[in-house]
Protein backbone atom coordinates (compact mmCIF):
# COMPACT_ATOMS: atom_id res chain seq x y z
CA UNK A 1 0.00 0.00 0.00
CA UNK A 2 1.26 3.50 -0.65
CA UNK A 3 1.58 6.03 1.86
CA UNK A 4 0.01 8.79 -0.25
CA UNK A 5 -2.97 10.88 0.08
CA UNK A 6 -5.55 10.41 -3.10
CA UNK A 7 -9.16 11.73 -4.21
CA UNK A 8 -10.96 11.78 -7.32
CA UNK A 9 -12.49 14.15 -9.12
CA UNK A 10 -15.47 13.43 -10.74
CA UNK A 11 -17.39 9.88 -9.93
CA UNK A 12 -19.29 8.92 -12.38
CA UNK A 13 -18.77 5.04 -13.80
CA UNK A 14 -15.59 5.33 -14.31
CA UNK A 15 -15.21 7.52 -11.30
CA UNK A 16 -16.15 4.85 -9.23
CA UNK A 17 -13.68 2.51 -10.81
CA UNK A 18 -10.95 4.46 -9.64
CA UNK A 19 -12.46 4.93 -5.91
CA UNK A 20 -12.58 1.17 -5.44
CA UNK A 21 -8.97 0.48 -6.66
CA UNK A 22 -7.69 3.82 -4.77
CA UNK A 23 -9.51 2.41 -1.57
CA UNK A 24 -7.14 -0.66 -1.63
CA UNK A 25 -3.69 1.00 -2.94
CA UNK A 26 -3.77 3.86 -0.77
CA UNK A 27 -5.10 6.59 1.48
CA UNK A 28 -8.38 7.99 -0.16
CA UNK A 29 -8.97 11.13 1.46
CA UNK A 30 -12.28 12.77 -0.56
CA UNK A 31 -13.94 12.97 -4.16
CA UNK A 32 -15.11 15.46 -5.37
CA UNK A 33 -18.56 15.74 -7.72
CA UNK A 34 -21.23 18.04 -8.53
CA UNK A 35 -23.43 15.19 -7.92
CA UNK A 36 -23.97 15.07 -4.23
CA UNK A 37 -26.04 11.58 -3.53
CA UNK A 38 -23.29 10.42 -5.33
CA UNK A 39 -20.18 11.88 -3.22
CA UNK A 40 -21.99 11.03 0.18
CA UNK A 41 -22.75 7.48 -0.84
CA UNK A 42 -18.66 6.92 -1.50
CA UNK A 43 -18.02 9.27 1.47
CA UNK A 44 -20.01 6.95 3.55
CA UNK A 45 -19.10 3.52 2.23
CA UNK A 46 -15.23 4.36 1.94
CA UNK A 47 -14.98 6.89 4.44
CA UNK A 48 -13.63 8.98 3.00
CA UNK A 49 -14.66 13.61 2.47
CA UNK A 50 -17.05 14.69 0.29
CA UNK A 51 -16.91 17.64 -1.51
CA UNK A 52 -19.07 19.36 -4.50
CA UNK A 53 -16.59 22.74 -4.78
CA UNK A 54 -13.12 22.11 -6.71
CA UNK A 55 -11.31 24.88 -4.87
CA UNK A 56 -12.57 23.72 -1.05
CA UNK A 57 -11.71 20.56 -2.54
CA UNK A 58 -7.93 20.97 -3.18
CA UNK A 59 -7.52 23.67 -0.11
CA UNK A 60 -9.01 21.54 2.66
CA UNK A 61 -9.01 17.76 1.98
CA UNK A 62 -5.13 17.77 2.03
CA UNK A 63 -4.57 15.61 -1.09
CA UNK A 64 -1.32 14.90 -2.38
CA UNK A 65 -2.91 13.30 -6.07
CA UNK A 66 -5.86 13.20 -7.47
CA UNK A 67 -7.43 11.21 -10.52
CA UNK A 68 -9.42 13.38 -12.89
CA UNK A 69 -12.54 11.62 -14.47
CA UNK A 70 -14.61 14.23 -15.42
CA UNK A 71 -15.95 15.26 -19.18
CA UNK A 72 -13.32 15.49 -21.81
CA UNK A 73 -14.34 19.13 -21.58
CA UNK A 74 -13.59 20.38 -18.51
CA UNK A 75 -10.17 18.45 -17.89
CA UNK A 76 -8.12 21.90 -18.60
CA UNK A 77 -9.42 23.73 -16.13
CA UNK A 78 -9.39 21.08 -13.31
CA UNK A 79 -6.17 20.10 -14.46
CA UNK A 80 -4.65 23.28 -14.08
CA UNK A 81 -6.32 24.20 -10.80
CA UNK A 82 -4.20 20.90 -9.66
CA UNK A 83 -1.19 21.75 -10.59
CA UNK A 84 -1.20 25.22 -9.31
CA UNK A 85 -2.53 23.53 -5.89
CA UNK A 86 0.40 21.37 -6.29
CA UNK A 87 -1.68 18.35 -6.83
CA UNK A 88 -0.01 15.31 -9.23
CA UNK A 89 -2.80 14.60 -11.34
CA UNK A 90 -3.96 11.51 -13.52
CA UNK A 91 -6.12 12.23 -15.78
CA UNK A 92 -8.54 10.33 -17.80
CA UNK A 93 -8.30 9.91 -21.52
CA UNK A 94 -7.90 11.99 -23.83
CA UNK A 95 -6.02 14.50 -21.86
CA UNK A 96 -8.41 16.87 -23.11
CA UNK A 97 -10.47 18.02 -26.22
CA UNK A 98 -7.74 20.45 -28.41
CA UNK A 99 -4.35 19.80 -28.78
CA UNK A 100 -3.61 24.12 -27.43
CA UNK A 101 -5.15 22.84 -24.08
CA UNK A 102 -3.07 19.83 -23.89
CA UNK A 103 -0.02 22.00 -24.65
CA UNK A 104 -0.61 24.19 -21.85
CA UNK A 105 -1.38 21.36 -19.49
CA UNK A 106 1.89 20.11 -20.56
CA UNK A 107 3.80 23.50 -19.78
CA UNK A 108 1.95 24.14 -16.44
CA UNK A 109 3.14 20.18 -15.17
CA UNK A 110 6.38 21.27 -16.05
CA UNK A 111 6.63 24.61 -14.17
CA UNK A 112 4.94 23.19 -10.88
CA UNK A 113 6.95 20.27 -10.86
CA UNK A 114 3.80 17.92 -10.45
CA UNK A 115 3.97 14.14 -11.85
CA UNK A 116 1.56 14.18 -14.87
CA UNK A 117 -0.40 11.34 -16.47
CA UNK A 118 -2.70 10.00 -19.05
CA UNK A 119 -4.96 7.20 -17.83
CA UNK A 120 -4.50 5.28 -21.05
CA UNK A 121 -6.14 1.32 -19.58
CA UNK A 122 -4.94 -0.39 -22.43
CA UNK A 123 -1.61 0.09 -22.66
CA UNK A 124 -1.54 -1.52 -18.69
CA UNK A 125 -3.75 -4.53 -20.29
CA UNK A 126 -1.31 -7.45 -19.63
CA UNK A 127 -2.11 -9.10 -22.77
CA UNK A 128 -0.78 -6.05 -24.95
CA UNK A 129 2.40 -5.61 -22.78
CA UNK A 130 2.74 -9.56 -23.85
CA UNK A 131 2.12 -8.63 -27.16
CA UNK A 132 4.91 -6.06 -27.28
CA UNK A 133 7.49 -8.51 -26.13
CA UNK A 134 6.25 -10.55 -28.97
CA UNK A 135 6.82 -8.47 -31.41
CA UNK A 136 10.42 -7.42 -30.17
CA UNK A 137 11.34 -11.35 -29.93
CA UNK A 138 11.00 -11.15 -34.00
CA UNK A 139 7.82 -14.12 -33.31
CA UNK A 140 6.04 -12.42 -36.02
CA UNK A 141 9.28 -11.46 -38.17
CA UNK A 142 9.21 -7.87 -39.57
CA UNK A 143 5.72 -5.92 -38.62
CA UNK A 144 3.77 -4.92 -41.81
CA UNK A 145 0.29 -3.98 -40.44
CA UNK A 146 -1.97 -3.33 -37.77
CA UNK A 147 -5.24 -3.69 -37.04
CA UNK A 148 -8.29 -2.84 -34.13
CA UNK A 149 -11.34 -3.07 -34.20
CA UNK A 150 -13.43 -1.22 -30.79
CA UNK A 151 -17.02 -0.97 -32.15
CA UNK A 152 -20.25 -0.96 -28.70
CA UNK A 153 -23.31 0.39 -28.78
CA UNK A 154 -23.92 4.26 -28.36
CA UNK A 155 -22.89 5.46 -24.64
CA UNK A 156 -25.33 7.84 -22.79
CA UNK A 157 -22.50 9.05 -20.75
CA UNK A 158 -20.81 10.78 -23.62
CA UNK A 159 -21.94 14.33 -24.65
CA UNK A 160 -18.90 16.25 -25.48
CA UNK A 161 -16.64 14.45 -27.98
CA UNK A 162 -17.17 11.89 -30.78
CA UNK A 163 -15.77 8.26 -31.27
CA UNK A 164 -12.17 9.16 -32.55
CA UNK A 165 -11.61 11.31 -28.90
CA UNK A 166 -13.27 8.68 -27.00
CA UNK A 167 -12.47 5.14 -28.31
CA UNK A 168 -10.22 5.67 -30.86
CA UNK A 169 -7.75 6.84 -28.81
CA UNK A 170 -7.40 3.79 -27.15
CA UNK A 171 -5.60 1.98 -30.02
CA UNK A 172 -4.09 4.86 -31.48
CA UNK A 173 -2.33 4.99 -28.31
CA UNK A 174 -1.55 1.21 -28.42
CA UNK A 175 -0.42 0.80 -32.33
CA UNK A 176 1.84 3.37 -31.09
CA UNK A 177 3.59 1.34 -28.15
CA UNK A 178 3.17 -1.80 -30.29
CA UNK A 179 4.71 -0.36 -33.33
CA UNK A 180 7.77 2.04 -31.62
CA UNK A 181 7.28 4.72 -34.21
CA UNK A 182 6.06 8.07 -35.04
CA UNK A 183 2.83 8.65 -36.96
CA UNK A 184 3.85 10.23 -39.78
CA UNK A 185 0.66 10.68 -41.71
CA UNK A 186 -3.42 9.73 -40.70
CA UNK A 187 -6.34 9.42 -43.64
CA UNK A 188 -9.44 8.37 -41.80
CA UNK A 189 -13.09 8.18 -42.85
CA UNK A 190 -16.05 8.28 -40.44
CA UNK A 191 -19.39 10.12 -40.29
CA UNK A 192 -22.72 10.34 -38.35
CA UNK A 193 -25.38 8.10 -38.82
CA UNK A 194 -27.87 8.30 -35.96
CA UNK A 195 -27.71 12.07 -35.51
CA UNK A 196 -25.13 12.39 -32.72
CA UNK A 197 -23.59 15.82 -32.18
CA UNK A 198 -20.39 14.03 -33.17
CA UNK A 199 -19.19 11.53 -35.64
CA UNK A 200 -20.30 7.80 -34.47
CA UNK A 201 -18.06 5.69 -36.83
CA UNK A 202 -14.52 6.24 -38.21
CA UNK A 203 -11.92 3.92 -39.76
CA UNK A 204 -8.49 5.56 -39.29
CA UNK A 205 -5.58 4.71 -41.14
CA UNK A 206 -1.72 5.18 -40.23
CA UNK A 207 1.48 5.27 -41.65
CA UNK A 208 4.38 4.87 -39.24
CA UNK A 209 7.65 6.34 -39.97
CA UNK A 210 9.07 2.69 -40.39
CA UNK A 211 6.83 1.94 -42.87
CA UNK A 212 4.31 -0.15 -40.55
CA UNK A 213 0.70 0.46 -41.34
CA UNK A 214 -2.44 0.74 -38.65
CA UNK A 215 -5.94 0.38 -38.58
CA UNK A 216 -8.14 1.84 -36.41
CA UNK A 217 -12.15 1.11 -36.87
CA UNK A 218 -14.09 2.92 -34.06
CA UNK A 219 -17.78 2.84 -33.67
CA UNK A 220 -21.04 3.33 -31.86
CA UNK A 221 -23.13 1.19 -33.97
CA UNK A 222 -22.94 -2.00 -33.00
CA UNK A 223 -25.22 -4.20 -30.55
CA UNK A 224 -21.92 -5.86 -28.97
CA UNK A 225 -18.61 -5.21 -27.55
CA UNK A 226 -15.40 -6.13 -29.67
CA UNK A 227 -12.13 -4.63 -28.59
CA UNK A 228 -9.73 -6.83 -30.97
CA UNK A 229 -5.91 -6.53 -32.44
CA UNK A 230 -4.92 -8.10 -35.19
CA UNK A 231 -0.95 -7.72 -35.94
CA UNK A 232 0.35 -9.23 -39.28
CA UNK A 233 4.34 -9.53 -39.92
CA UNK A 234 6.30 -11.54 -42.57
CA UNK A 235 6.25 -14.62 -40.21
CA UNK A 236 3.27 -14.45 -38.76
CA UNK A 237 -0.25 -13.12 -37.34
CA UNK A 238 -1.24 -12.39 -34.11
CA UNK A 239 -4.87 -11.84 -32.93
CA UNK A 240 -5.33 -10.14 -29.40
CA UNK A 241 -8.13 -9.58 -27.65
CA UNK A 242 -8.32 -6.94 -24.91
CA UNK A 243 -11.36 -7.97 -22.92
CA UNK A 244 -10.43 -12.24 -22.53
CA UNK A 245 -6.62 -11.23 -22.46
CA UNK A 246 -6.05 -14.11 -24.95
CA UNK A 247 -3.45 -14.43 -27.98
CA UNK A 248 -3.48 -16.27 -30.98
CA UNK A 249 -0.24 -16.87 -32.89
CA UNK A 250 -0.30 -18.68 -36.08
CA UNK A 251 3.56 -18.46 -37.54
CA UNK A 252 5.46 -20.85 -39.77
CA UNK A 253 8.62 -20.30 -37.78
CA UNK A 254 8.78 -24.47 -37.27
CA UNK A 255 9.57 -24.78 -40.97
CA UNK A 256 12.83 -25.02 -43.09
CA UNK A 257 12.45 -21.98 -45.20
CA UNK A 258 15.46 -23.21 -47.62
CA UNK A 259 13.60 -26.41 -47.94
CA UNK A 260 10.12 -25.35 -48.30
CA UNK A 261 8.85 -22.56 -50.90
CA UNK A 262 6.32 -21.53 -48.12
CA UNK A 263 4.21 -19.36 -50.51
CA UNK A 264 2.90 -23.13 -52.63
CA UNK A 265 2.42 -24.60 -48.80
CA UNK A 266 -0.26 -22.10 -47.46
CA UNK A 267 -2.01 -23.95 -45.62
CA UNK A 268 1.35 -25.11 -43.24
CA UNK A 269 1.31 -23.32 -39.94
CA UNK A 270 1.33 -23.62 -36.24
CA UNK A 271 -1.30 -21.99 -34.26
CA UNK A 272 -0.69 -21.60 -30.65
CA UNK A 273 -3.50 -20.09 -28.57
CA UNK A 274 -2.23 -18.07 -25.03
CA UNK A 275 -4.11 -16.86 -21.96
CA UNK A 276 -2.13 -13.90 -20.50
CA UNK A 277 -2.24 -14.40 -16.64
CA UNK A 278 -5.60 -12.41 -15.83
CA UNK A 279 -5.07 -8.82 -13.75
CA UNK A 280 -7.09 -5.74 -14.00
CA UNK A 281 -5.73 -3.19 -15.93
CA UNK A 282 -7.31 -0.39 -14.10
CA UNK A 283 -4.98 -1.77 -10.97
CA UNK A 284 -1.97 -1.91 -12.88
CA UNK A 285 -2.63 1.32 -14.43
CA UNK A 286 -2.88 2.89 -10.83
CA UNK A 287 0.01 1.04 -9.58
CA UNK A 288 2.04 2.62 -12.05
CA UNK A 289 0.72 6.89 -11.38
CA UNK A 290 0.99 5.49 -7.57
CA UNK A 291 4.97 4.29 -8.08
CA UNK A 292 5.37 7.40 -10.32
CA UNK A 293 3.88 10.09 -7.55
CA UNK A 294 6.36 8.13 -5.11
CA UNK A 295 9.46 7.95 -7.09
CA UNK A 296 8.75 12.00 -8.60
CA UNK A 297 9.35 10.48 -12.17
CA UNK A 298 6.87 10.19 -15.33
CA UNK A 299 4.22 7.38 -15.37
CA UNK A 300 4.52 4.31 -18.34
CA UNK A 301 1.63 7.45 -20.34
CA UNK A 302 2.90 10.72 -19.97
CA UNK A 303 1.26 14.14 -20.57
CA UNK A 304 3.64 13.98 -24.27
CA UNK A 305 2.08 10.94 -24.94
CA UNK A 306 -1.21 11.66 -24.07
CA UNK A 307 -0.65 14.65 -26.59
CA UNK A 308 0.87 12.51 -29.32
CA UNK A 309 -2.17 10.57 -29.30
CA UNK A 310 -4.77 13.58 -29.34
CA UNK A 311 -2.89 15.10 -32.30
CA UNK A 312 -3.49 12.08 -33.83
CA UNK A 313 -6.67 11.97 -32.90
CA UNK A 314 -7.56 15.56 -34.14
CA UNK A 315 -5.82 14.73 -37.61
CA UNK A 316 -8.25 11.83 -38.20
CA UNK A 317 -10.92 14.18 -37.15
CA UNK A 318 -9.80 16.45 -40.03
CA UNK A 319 -9.45 14.10 -41.95
CA UNK A 320 -13.12 13.04 -42.30
CA UNK A 321 -13.88 16.96 -42.42
CA UNK A 322 -12.09 17.09 -45.54
CA UNK A 323 -11.99 13.66 -47.25
CA UNK A 324 -8.08 14.63 -47.27
CA UNK A 325 -4.78 12.74 -46.25
CA UNK A 326 -3.14 15.07 -43.26
CA UNK A 327 0.77 14.78 -42.99
CA UNK A 328 2.28 15.51 -39.48
CA UNK A 329 5.89 16.34 -40.53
Amino acid sequence: MFDIKVGVIGTGSMGRNHVRVLSELSHLVAVCDNDEKITREISEKFRCKAYKNLDRFLKESDVQAVIVSTPTTTHREIVLKCFRAGVDVLVEKPITDTVESAEEIIDEAKSSGCVFGVGMIERHNPVVQFTRELIEKGELGQLVTMMSRRVSNYPDRIKDVGVVTDLGVHDIDVLKYLCKSRVVSVYALGGNIRDSPHEDHATILMRFENGVEGVVEASWLTPMKLRKITLTGDEGIAEMDYVDQNLSISTSSTFNKDRYDLWRLPQIYDTRRIRVKNEEPLKRELVDFLQAVKERMDPMVSGYDGLRTLVIAKSAEESIRTGKKVDLG
